[in-house]
């Protein structure tokens, strides 16, 4: 009963953090860091509606139905599916991005602390000094380090409102079809979605929930809740940069402590264990491949929902997921199942091409 009542509120809570600070990660990649284009957010927030949404579901319904995290769970699926093992690799591909979005996200604060910090003090030194921060904090228990990344968050949202400088007006602009995939990588890669994190932090609730809304809707409350956060806060300002500095080394602690989870799980030898975290964080010190780096984690996040979304609408039986989704009414897993198979695949596959488009 413990574990089921903390993970009601652990789940939303890390939602809310993880989407803000990888939100503040990749919003410069996107080109969203400065202007207020109201058509845009109003795309995002309708991103978050089409496709995050079912994304949540997806993840929470393969909790439900495997009870155990995504590593060791597609084993079991795949089986169940009478699907080729091949499939397995979503899982993998997931538990190393991981640890490579905690890198991301360590890159972003070593940016922000070296404009604190004296020119030459370089960023692959403080990076790896961060790093180190990270992965000493990954052994404190999940719950401490959501409420420090939770105390992070809120600490740079007050002080840039306080101390940070002026955002421009919002304004109305005609939308580009590159703006599609910024929207699309800001409402499932900035939301933590199909590397299965939300699936491990639920397993507790799900087990004894009937209904996968019940977990779902909180996760995707919280995850709103941070886009719209998100458009008040600026950091510009050295005081709340520091606070968010703080939320994102705890946020990447959470992260690398969460892949560690699965890899344990998986039963891999504690070298790898070890390894797999420790390479994909310190990639990220090697300054020059940093925008390269930053274009893969949009590429690779989309593309792990899109296998995903393919595995759960095409390769998954029907009766397996709505069993495990329990929806009141059949028209709503119809309309999920529309979602996942169809809109889903489509809207990953043009936010690919357009996030390449870009590039040229």
């Amino acid at each position: 009963m413990q574990d089921n009542a903390m993970s009601k509120w652990l789940s939303p809570l890390m939602a809310f953090c993880l989407s803000f600070i990888i939100i503040a990660t990749l919003a410069p990649v996107t080109g969203i860091q400065i202007e207020r284009q109201l058509d845009f957010w109003l795309l995002w927030l309708g991103t978050m509606l089409i496709l995050a949404l079912p994304v949540c579901y997806l993840e929470i319904a393969l909790a439900k139905r495997s009870k155990t995290t995504a590593v060791q769970a597609l084993s079991t699926l795949t089986r169940d599916a009478d699907a080729s093992p091949k499939w397995r690799l979503v899982g993998w591909l997931a538990v190393v991005f991981i640890p490579f979005l905690a890198g991301g996200m360590l890159s972003a604060a070593s940016q922000y602390v070296g404009t604190f910090v004296a020119n030459e003090v370089a960023y692959s030194v403080i990076l790896a000094v961060l790093a180190a921060i990270a992965f000493a904090l990954s052994f404190i228990s999940r719950q401490i380090l959501v409420i420090l990344t939770a105390v992070g968050v809120l600490a740079a949202l007050v002080l840039a409102n306080v101390m940070g400088t002026a955002l421009p007006e919002w304004k109305m602009t005609t939308l580009e079809f590159s703006e599609w995939g910024n929207a699309t990588v800001l409402a499932l890669v900035a939301s933590g979605l199909g590397l299965g994190l939300y699936w491990q932090s639920s397993i507790a609730a799900v087990k004894q929930q009937e209904i996968a809304t019940k977990t779902v809707v909180p996760i995707w409350i919280a995850q709103l809740l941070a886009v719209v956060a998100f458009a008040f806060f600026a950091a510009k300002a050295q005081v709340p940069a520091l606070a968010l500095v703080i939320s994102l080394v705890t946020g990447s602690a959470l992260l690398i402590q969460m892949a560690r989870e699965q890899l344990q799980q998986r039963q891999l030898a504690v070298v790898v264990q070890w390894l797999i975290p420790v390479v994909a964080v310190f990639v990220w010190a090697a300054h020059v491949m940093v925008p390269v780096f930053n274009i893969t984690l949009l590429l690779w996040g989309l593309i792990i929902c899109l296998i995903y979304a393919i595995f759960a609408g095409w390769i998954m039986k029907i009766s397996h997921l709505r069993k495990s989704m329990n929806f009141s009414n059949e028209a709503f897993y119809n309309i999920w199942r529309i979602a996942v198979r169809i809109v889903l695949p489509l809207s990953i596959v043009l936010a690919l091409v357009a996030v390449i488009g870009q590039l040229f």
